[in-house]
């Protein structure tokens, strides 16, 4: 975890915690040495254990200081030379505060070699830990742009498929006044249900624009205002039928899904007299699957072939379970997950 969003009484427990338990191991192993007076020892251990503490604060203040005056996106380069230089001063400063006013106190005397040795482990050891902050950071900063570039992406996918949805098929809109304009002069009658049915699915589409999900139920009662309006176009080229199981119903999807489907299996595929289409929409294995028999039109004018890419991309931020599209000799199926 990135240490600037942990909380500071969560940072001082698990940071002091790991210095207790290392300056437990130091005070074992003077134990088993045994070079020290058990009574030198413990004031050794509470000695060290407050040492480690001023240091590691100390380093994490600079750390969170030069966040603010030199930050990392400033100068990488200064901003870690900075950082480190100010580190192995504080704590040599440290380490000659510590020893000038405790080796007095040791029942032995400190070798000359070893003391000379404590600056360069006490430099060392800083290097370490600001590494350990230097590391922290760009391992966030790594971990902020993974869910960043995450969340741009569903954004981005979240807004080509509300475009998808907010806006029906333009040959759709004009078959359909097309066809409306037939019916006013054919069939009065006719052509107000017609009518009526192309309010409802507009209305539909605007009332659910917005939402994530509907239930199974809601986008069947929506899709039978679509069926009436491409039935009426295609008559008897065209057949469309329903087998959903009653939990199914209960469950949800994406708002306008299988108007989506259904579009795209009228845009792709021949419907006439000769090859009537047929569509099924039924539910398998807590599926809501979408099939057609595959007849191609040689060429689909406006087709971008992102509209079944698009459903996908959204259903994977939506769900764990994929849209899953087959393609056959002589059938074609989107199925959808049930959520």
């Amino acid at each position: 975890m990135n240490d600037t969003k942990m909380p500071t009484w969560k940072r001082l427990l698990i940071t002091n915690s790991l210095l207790v338990a290392a300056s437990i191991v130091g005070y074992f192993v003077r134990v088993l040495s045994g070079s020290f007076d058990p009574e030198i020892n413990k004031v050794l251990f509470w000695v060290f254990l407050f040492f480690l503490m001023v240091l590691v604060e100390s380093l994490y203040q600079i750390n969170a200081l030069l966040n603010r005056i030199l930050p990392f996106r400033w100068n990488i380069r200064r901003r870690i030379a900075t950082q480190m230089i100010s580190g192995v001063a504080v704590a040599l400063l440290l380490r000659f505060i510590l020893y000038e006013v405790g080796e007095p106190y040791l029942p032995i005397k400190l070798d000359k070699m070893f003391l000379a040795a404590t600056w360069f482990l006490y430099a060392i050891g800083s290097v370490m830990l600001n590494s350990i902050f230097i590391i922290n950071h760009f391992i966030g900063q790594w971990k902020m742009s993974l869910i960043q570039a995450e969340r741009l992406e569903k954004e981005k996918t979240q807004v080509q498929f509300d475009n998808l949805k907010n806006q029906l098929n333009p040959h759709f809109l004009f078959n359909a006044l097309t066809a409306l304009n037939s019916l006013i002069f054919e069939n009065q009658t006719l052509a107000s249900h017609f009518l009526q049915h192309l309010s409802k699915v507009y209305r539909y589409v605007l009332q659910n624009k917005d939402k994530n999900f509907v239930s199974v139920q809601t986008e069947l009662d929506f899709i039978q205002n679509y069926v009436f309006l491409v039935h009426t176009r295609f008559a008897s080229m065209l057949t469309i039928t329903f087998n959903v199981d009653a939990d199914s119903k209960e469950k949800a999807i994406v708002p306008v899904t299988l108007q989506i489907l259904i579009e795209n299996a009228l845009k792709h595929n021949v419907a006439d007299k000769d090859r009537p289409l047929t569509i099924r929409i039924e539910t398998h294995d807590d599926y809501l699957v979408v099939s057609n028999n595959l007849q191609l039109k040689k060429l689909v004018e406006t087709s971008n072939k992102q509209g079944l890419e698009n459903l996908k991309s959204l259903y994977a931020f939506l769900t764990d379970r994929p849209v899953v599209i087959s393609s056959g000799d002589s059938e074609f199926s989107v199925a959808v997950p049930l959520v």
